[in-house]
């Protein structure tokens, strides 16, 4: 899968311009829908990074926002399967993605341990029941903030919140208000990739 979205460059170009332009003004759906073929994975040490996390603190419930192909989810399931306890629910609007994700978790034998949460998150993530243990969020930036609030009446204090590519711009309301210890957060920035925030609930 890593191979596969080494060509997330060329499949952009082949899309054209018009998946790029004006993406201030496309809805979520719009832009799931015209990204349904690009991966925009997490790092292959990122992945390990989300495992080691998992690993240490033995979250029952993990709630990740953005599964585009599942490589991510995979690094978080494998963890619940070793720590022999937990559950990933994990959320994507494309349906495409969302399809190719389930076959995925299927045949690595960890579907069992996944709920994939099909549609807004904005509307999927508010009926999730409490608590949320772990924190993963990769979807579309602009969204990081609104959904992180929107589960933080669910974050005990000592909950891991992660965020992925700290260095896109469209995440900068998000790394402003969780580097503000006024908002209940300790936050710090591991260096892999395009940058990961890490944040404990306060």
């Amino acid at each position: 899968m890593f191979e596969a979205a080494e060509r997330d460059d060329q499949t952009a170009q082949r899309l054209g311009p018009g998946y790029f332009a004006d993406r201030g003004t496309k809805t979520a759906q719009q832009l799931a829908d015209a990204a349904q073929e690009i991966y925009m994975p997490i790092s292959a040490d990122g992945g390990k990074l989300l495992y080691n996390l998992v690993r240490s603190t033995r979250p029952a419930r993990i709630v990740e926002f953005g599964t585009s192909y599942g490589i991510s989810t995979l690094h978080l399931a494998a963890a619940v399967r070793d720590n022999h306890t937990g559950h990933v629910f994990t959320t994507e609007m494309s349906p495409a993605k969302a399809t190719a994700a389930r076959h995925t978790f299927v045949e690595t034998g960890l579907d069992e341990l996944i709920t994939v949460l099909e549609g807004d998150a904005l509307q999927t993530l508010a009926e999730l029941e409490a608590p949320v243990d772990f924190l993963f969020l990769d979807g579309w930036k602009n969204l990081c903030l609104p959904v992180l609030q929107l589960l933080e009446p669910h974050l005990a204090p000592g909950t891991l919140v992660v965020a992925d590519d700290v260095e896109l711009h469209e995440l900068a309301p998000y790394l402003a208000y969780v580097r503000d210890a006024a908002n209940g957060y300790h936050s710090v920035t591991f260096p892999v990739e395009d940058g990961l925030e890490i944040s404990c609930r306060l």
